[in-house]
């Protein structure tokens, strides 16, 4: 029983780690194609992300995504490279609360 316990507890920091999500905002460069921003908000919610909310000013959405899901997006398209900031509330006098970076 012990063992068991321990055992448990020890997969417990993997386990949490492998749900961690960053909450962050994915805009591409203009002219992009929609199949380029859907294929990336496909991976996205393969690997247990969400996506928050879709852009309709530029090519782009919001999403609760691992860091290892926005690492691999990040460099998967040379030519319509994403570009991927954390999520956070920015002020009139340029302060902001949050992480900078995913």
């Amino acid at each position: 029983m012990k063992f068991f316990l321990i055992a448990m507890l020890s997969l417990l920091p993997v386990a949490l780690a492998a749900k961690s999500l960053k909450s962050v905002v994915i805009s591409f460069p203009k002219g992009t194609p929609s199949s380029v921003v859907d294929k990336a908000k496909d991976a996205i919610v393969a690997s247990g992300g969400v996506i928050t909310h879709e852009y309709h000013l530029f090519p782009g959405f919001s999403a609760e995504a691992p860091v290892n899901t926005l690492q691999t997006l990040s460099t998967q398209d040379a030519t319509y490279k994403p570009n991927i900031e954390v999520d956070k509330i920015v002020t009139a006098n340029g302060e902001y609360a949050g992480e900078t970076n995913f």
